[in-house]
Order: C-alpha cells, then sequence, then structure tokens
C-alpha cells in the first residue's frame, strides 16, 4: 500500500461514511443550520426595514418639526403685532386724553384769566370812576366858590341839556 494510492476497502468505508454523514447532516443539520441562516437573514431584513421605517419617521417627524416651528413663528410674530397694535392704540389714546385734559385746563385757565381781567377793569373802572368824581369834586368846589359862578355853571348845564334833549 502506498501513501498516494488508497485501497479499495478504504475507499469504500470513507465513501460510507461520507454518505452517512452527509445523510444525517442533510436529514437534520443542514436544515438547523439553514433555518438558522435564514432567521438570520430575516431579522436583519426586519431590523433594516424597522431602520428604514424609522428613518421615515424621522423624515416625518422633522417634517413636522418644522412645521410646528413655521407656525409657531407666525404665531409668535402674530402675537407681536397684535401687541405693538395694543401699545400703539394705548399711546394713540394716552395723547388724545392727555391733549383733551390740557384742552379742559386751557379753557378753564382762559376762563378764569377772562374773569380775573373783567374784575380787575370792574375794579380799575370803579377806582377811576371814584377818583374823577373826587377830582371834579375838588375843581368844582374850587370854581364855583362865589354864587355868581354856580349860577351861570347851572344856567350853562341847562342849555346843553335842553339841546340834546330837542335837536331841532
Amino acid at each position: 500500500m502506498s501513501l498516494v494510492t488508497p485501497d479499495f476497502g478504504l475507499l469504500f468505508w470513507m465513501t460510507l461514511i461520507f454518505a452517512i454523514v452527509f445523510f444525517i447532516l442533510a436529514k437534520w443539520g443542514f436544515p438547523a443550520i439553514t433555518g438558522m441562516v435564514d432567521k438570520r437573514a430575516d431579522r436583519i431584513e426586519e431590523s433594516i426595514e424597522k431602520a428604514r421605517k424609522a428613518e421615515k419617521m424621522l423624515a416625518e417627524m422633522t417634517v413636522e418639526h418644522n412645521k410646528m416651528l413655521d407656525e409657531t413663528r407666525a404665531e409668535q410674530a402674530r402675537i407681536l403685532k397684535e401687541a405693538a397694535q395694543a401699545r400703539d392704540t394705548m399711546v394713540g389714546q394716552a395723547k388724545q386724553q392727555a391733549q383733551e385734559e390740557a384742552a379742559k385746563l386751557l379753557d378753564h385757565a382762559r376762563t378764569q384769566i377772562a374773569a380775573e381781567k373783567e374784575s380787575a377793569l370792574m375794579d380799575i373802572r370803579s377806582q377811576v370812576a371814584a377818583m374823577s368824581v373826587d377830582v371834579a369834586e375838588k375843581i368844582l368846589r374850587e370854581k364855583l366858590s362865589d354864587s355868581k359862578t354856580q349860577l351861570d355853571l347851572i344856567n350853562r348845564m341847562l342849555d346843553e341839556v335842553t339841546k340834546t334833549d330837542n335837536p331841532s
């Protein structure tokens, strides 16, 4: 027997053992291995599908997030605009109210000034009239100290009164 060429008996037993081992493996081993490989392939496929779904959901969530951000920004802009309008309205009302109050105060001051002016004029007139009477009295006393001058003055005044009463 040579090392390179095996005997016929050895070849027969090796073939028979190989066939038995192959049969056992084909009957129970390969299906178990293929089942595990198939299960692993299915799990990998499921994981890939889940990853795709998660990626799709993430994309949808990103779109929804961006949409919500846009809505929030629009709402913020609207609120700021309303606040600015309310502020402008309040400032306008405050200005108008201040102008009305200023006008009332000015009218009141004008009325008070006019009343005080009228009162001052009346007081001045009464003082001037009193002074005029005093001056006239002093002048008349001086001029009418004698009776002839008194009669001349009375006659002249009567003539003037009669002339103004009868304009003919």
